[in-house]
């Protein structure tokens, strides 16, 4: 651990080259004077497989030896499409392994870039126990969705490009989950710029790395369904990397409910015609809710995927109610404030 540094991420920004796009940071310019700051989306959601997740991926398996016999991973969906592809193209196997909570949409997606999908078990611990099996009894690679130095760093160049086109970013709101994009992120935000204010932010059910770091060490949380199941699964009670790197460098974390989840989404279509998944919008909601207090801006978000389940985006647009597990998010006709 001691060995990770920013050095690390530049070497990644090289490594990557010419393999991932580098997405556009733009003025979300409705929702500025709606929310009345400044609000810039970085969109990673304009990467091929539809996902940040390629970064790290890619910088992952461009790693590897040539004779690797192939790579697995546990996911909740794109990171398995990250791995899917990088690993098609530089042409080695991959199993990609997931649990039921898994959107079906997101299963179909994996298979299509031509990796095998094993769905297991009920939680990413689960899928991660097959993954594990198939490291041991196959010598298969595993790369981790997050709590690994290779993928850590490949995210956080999307802080690099973003300091890059605006370093007068005064507030950089990132989703937060099992930590791999927050830690980069926030790493490389520090060093260029320690005075920028770094939020890590999650949905309020469920959130590993938020309870983790009120804790003080990795800890176990129970997996629901979520409007942000990009956000879903645990951290590894073994975490070796991002929650270290998370608790270091995030100046705070913040939850957000269902229902603020359900009008961020709304808000950023409605707004600026952007298609994203619930995990894009918890900044929006953050500020939307008024969850950030003496908000500085310019304020930047990453717009992190458009892998979302259609059918549910649909509904919200519609103003539908949505079933979560045992939990109902109430619907209503989005107002332009």
């Amino acid at each position: 651990m001691a060995s990770f540094s920013f050095s690390d991420i530049e070497q990644a920004q090289a490594t990557i080259a010419g393999h991932v796009l580098r997405t556009p940071l733009v003025e979300a310019t409705a929702l500025s004077r709606l929310l009345g700051t400044e609000l810039l989306l970085k969109l990673e959601s304009l990467q091929p497989i539809g996902a940040f997740k390629l970064r790290g991926a890619v910088n992952a398996i461009m790693q590897l030896p040539a004779d690797v016999a192939g790579v697995t991973c546990c996911s909740t969906g794109n990171h398995g499409r990250a791995v899917a592809h990088a690993a098609k193209s530089r042409g080695i196997r991959a199993v990609v392994c997931m649990s039921t909570l898994v959107p079906k949409t997101k299963v179909d997606g994996i298979r299509a870039l031509g990796a095998e999908v094993r769905i297991v078990g009920i939680s990413q611990d689960d899928a991660q126990e097959e993954a594990a099996r198939l490291v041991a009894e196959e010598g298969l690679v595993d790369i981790p969705p997050f709590d690994h130095p290779h993928v850590i760093a490949g995210q956080g160049t999307i802080t690099l490009e973003m300091l890059e086109d605006r370093p007068d970013i005064e507030t950089l709101l990132i989703p937060l989950s099992g930590g791999g994009l927050a830690a980069g992120m926030a790493l490389a935000a520090k060093h260029i710029k320690p005075s920028i204010r770094v939020v890590g932010i999650s949905m309020d059910r469920g959130a590993a790395m938020h309870e983790s770091i009120r804790a003080g060490r990795p800890v176990a949380v129970t997996e629901v369904a979520s409007l942000a199941d990009s956000l879903g699964g645990g951290i590894g009670l073994q975490n070796q990397h991002s929650f270290k790197l998370c608790r270091d460098f995030l100046d705070e974390t913040i939850l957000v409910t269902e229902d603020e989840i359900y009008r961020a989404m709304q808000a950023l279509f409605y707004e600026e015609r952007i298609v994203a998944e619930g995990a894009c919008v918890v900044g929006i909601a953050a500020i939307m809710a008024g969850k950030l207090k003496e908000l500085e801006g310019p304020v930047a978000t990453v717009i992190t995927g458009r892998n979302v389940d259609m059918g549910v985006f649909n509904r919200i647009m519609a103003g539908d109610d949505i079933v979560l597990g045992d939990v109902t998010v109430k619907g209503r006709t989005y107002d332009h404030g």
